[in-house]
């Protein structure tokens, strides 16, 4: 008897290969167009597009940018973070932002408890935080958000 259910890495598969085809990761040399193009190894892209694994958590706002998808799409497809996770995370007062609250007790309070989404939820807080470093003025272009 097989399982029907679909692994966490079949799922972020089933998200991320239609992707690639819709930003043009197609034909010969795809896979070694998107591992130069996300800084992974081309053997990694394969086991990624085989459904075999999820890749590291530092990957994660690479691939959503080379394929034009907002990387909580890979938290709630694949089952690391659920969409009302996500969904409050939007929500978040804006009194919050500046406030003592770590990342990891963010995630806590969040529910996230598998240690995979944790990594990808931390590392996806460090790329926000270099991202306003980069902007430090967002007031005419609606801010990093608006552009994603």
């Amino acid at each position: 008897m097989t399982d029907a259910t679909p692994t966490r890495a079949q799922r972020f598969r089933d998200i991320v290969v239609p992707a690639a085809e819709r930003a043009g990761y197609t034909g010969r040399g795809a896979k070694a167009k998107f591992a130069r193009d996300t800084g992974m190894t081309e053997s990694s892209v394969g086991r990624m597009f085989s459904g075999q694994t999820i890749p590291e958590p530092r990957f994660f706002q690479a691939i959503a940018d080379a394929l034009g998808v907002h990387p909580g799409e890979f938290f709630v497809q694949s089952g690391l973070m659920s969409p009302e996770s996500l969904q409050s995370l939007s929500e978040t007062d804006r009194s919050q932002v500046g406030s003592a609250l770590t990342p990891e007790e963010a995630a806590e309070g969040l529910g996230i408890r598998d240690e995979v989404g944790r990594q990808l939820f931390y590392a996806t807080i460090e790329r926000l935080k270099r991202l306003e470093d980069e902007s430090p003025d967002t007031a005419d272009n609606g801010g990093t958000a608006a552009q994603m």
